[in-house]
């Protein structure tokens, strides 16, 4: 692998290997893009095959960050921690302080988070050696379980996909089939249930079903017929990769908006939806509240504050909507250049003042 070529390819700044003989602390740190701020972005545990696969993922992983903390209007750029090993058996406090003192090293250029495979207690641990850590536990100011924030953005950013498919944003006597009901689809269930949403549920944990039916009334169907069946809205909630040949056919739903990450499972499909007259939430734009809420925690966490600022994906997936009639372009790719856009805006800004920085400064000299 060839890794100052990978990193070119989208223009990344760092890219950080770390390791701590004692612990067995390995972990490599990519950091894309801090035109809008310091990078913010998980520390994520996965039993890798190969170190070429680490370095792959960390980077893959970055880059979206920089994306989704641009499009959610937040003062921070894009980057990733992935830690080689099997958090099922490999973790020990000394990994977590060693890869937090890592993290203190660099300053403030990159704020770790809590992601797949690490938990709130894991942070905590990191919070003994950095300050450049959120998602801690309750005790060091956090915002607790973001998953009802989650939710909370979804149900805003899916108002703004009715408003853009039906004309109103009212939700009231719509069907939304909801694929996996975890915590997040839960708390959007709620939420869809109270504006009298005619509910229809699956999942292949039957108690989750079984909680959505005996909750808000909801209509359960087996995991395979989720896509086939008639709504005016599917969100999916679960697992990626969902959108793809074989069930965009199936689609009967006008609008897709749901909390699961990258649900589209490759770039063409955004295309496939935008031909077929579907209006599509980018996922990184609407499902961006958990970033959004953990990033509140930078500022000492105010609830009412953080919720504010979830709302406003309403009027991010507007201007991607906007961005979309604009330039004749899928929704996903409009998404992307929201995102780019705003980094280049704030790029031009600033590379003004440095050079008028450097002309007083020049200035001064020759006096």
């Amino acid at each position: 692998m060839e890794i100052f070529k990978e990193m070119e390819k989208y223009d990344y700044e760092e890219l950080h290997f770390v390791q701590d003989k004692g612990s067995g602390l390995k972990a490599i740190i990519a950091i894309h893009d801090t035109t809008l701020g310091p990078a913010l972005g998980g520390l994520r545990m996965w039993n890798y095959k190969s170190e070429e696969e680490a370095i792959i993922d960390a980077l893959r992983l970055a880059r979206g960050m920089t994306y989704k903390n641009a499009a959610a209007g937040l003062n921070l750029g894009g980057g990733k921690t992935v830690l080689i090993g099997d958090p099922r058996k490999d973790k020990n406090e000394e990994m977590f302080r060693a890869f937090g003192r890592f993290v203190q090293g660099l300053n403030g250029r990159y704020i770790t988070a809590e992601d797949v495979g690490t938990t709130e207690e894991d942070m905590n641990i990191i919070h003994e050696e950095t300050d450049f850590v959120t998602g801690t536990s309750a005790a060091f100011g956090s915002s607790g379980d973001p998953s009802p924030v989650t939710a909370y953005g979804i149900y805003k950013g899916m108002k703004a996909a009715v408003e853009e498919y039906f004309g109103h944003t009212s939700l009231e006597g719509k069907t939304v089939a909801v694929q996996g009901v975890g915590s997040v689809a839960y708390h959007l269930c709620k939420y869809l249930n109270e504006e009298g949403v005619n509910l229809i549920v699956t999942d292949i944990n039957q108690d989750s079903v079984k909680r959505a039916m005996e909750d808000f009334g909801a209509k359960a169907v087996d995991p395979k017929d989720i896509y086939s069946v008639e709504c005016d809205v599917f969100a999916p909630c679960a697992l990626g990769g969902i959108l793809n040949d074989e069930t965009i056919p199936q689609l009967k739903a006008k609008v897709i908006a749901g909390s699961a990450n990258n649900q589209l499972k490759e770039d063409h499909h955004g295309d496939l939806l935008n031909e077929a007259g579907i209006i599509y939430a980018p996922d990184y734009v609407i499902n961006a509240g958990g970033v959004i809420n953990v990033a509140d925690e930078l500022y000492g966490y105010n609830r009412e504050r953080a919720m504010k600022k979830v709302e406003q994906i309403y009027t991010n997936l507007k201007r991607v909507f906007e961005i979309a009639k604009r330039d004749n372009i899928p929704t996903y790719v409009a998404a992307d250049r929201m995102a780019e856009e705003r980094i280049q805006k704030v790029r031009d800004s600033r590379t003004t003042f440095l050079r008028n920085e450097k002309s007083i400064l020049s200035h001064r000299t020759n006096r």
